[in-house]
């Protein structure tokens, strides 16, 4: 049987939500963070090849990496409509944010994070120095960026109401993550469709089941 090794406030919740909608017979097996570092601890880390979540075991097989989780277990349901077939309407476009995720999304979310440790952990007057030069690494790349994908988000969200089209497919699920984290810090004020999608998400039973089987106080992706 597959077994989903979730870590709390991870990026796991994505693999727990799409076998909840998935209806998916599978074992949770859940892991609290350290205390102290909010590092996963020692027997997850000896599980996970890269010692992060997600990852799964199905027999002698272990498998991280959020997508190659979510392709492996989809393989195992062929015909569930999370992953719209060829010559499917919404298919270009459920294939383009479900890479959209961690090719663009979270790379962003990436680099601004490291940039805001380095500034934040590096002591005067270095930090001085790097704050003026990650400035301009935010203007001329992060920024740009970020706000060309939202507006795109915001579009396509106004068109079908979700980001695999007219139906939830797994471009929603492997989004979740970095979704949460960016609205966490107030990304989506200015965009109605965005957070109307929200809404429709946590109003799915899958999601909320999913919640549940997490049963933290609260929704807190950390990037």
């Amino acid at each position: 049987m597959l077994t989903l090794h979730h870590l709390e406030y991870s990026q796991s919740f994505r693999i727990l939500w799409l076998l909840e909608e998935l209806g998916a017979d599978y074992e949770l097996k859940s892991y609290n963070r350290d205390p102290e570092t909010n590092l996963a601890p020692a027997d997850y880390k000896a599980l996970s090849p890269l010692g992060t979540a997600p990852v799964v075991t199905d027999g002698d097989l272990v498998l991280a990496e959020s997508n190659a989780v979510i392709d492996y277990i989809l393989d195992g349901h062929p015909e569930s409509p999370l992953n719209p077939k060829v010559g499917s309407a919404d298919r270009a476009r459920h294939l383009f944010w479900y890479h959209a995720s961690p090719g663009s999304l979270m790379s962003i979310q990436g680099v601004a994070m490291v940039l805001n440790l380095l500034e934040t952990r590096t002591p005067w007057p270095i930090s001085a120095l790097l704050k003026a030069v990650f400035g301009q690494v935010r203007k001329l790349f992060v920024n740009p960026r970020t706000e060309a994908l939202y507006a795109m988000m915001e579009k396509d969200l106004g068109e079908k109401p979700f980001f695999g089209g007219d139906a939830l497919t797994a471009a929603d699920i492997t989004l979740v993550y970095a979704m949460y984290a960016a609205r966490a810090k107030g990304a989506f004020e200015s965009y109605p469709n965005i957070l109307a999608w929200f809404d429709r998400i946590e109003a799915l039973p899958s999601f909320q089941s999913a919640r549940a089987k997490d049963d933290r106080p609260h929704i807190d992706f950390r990037f």
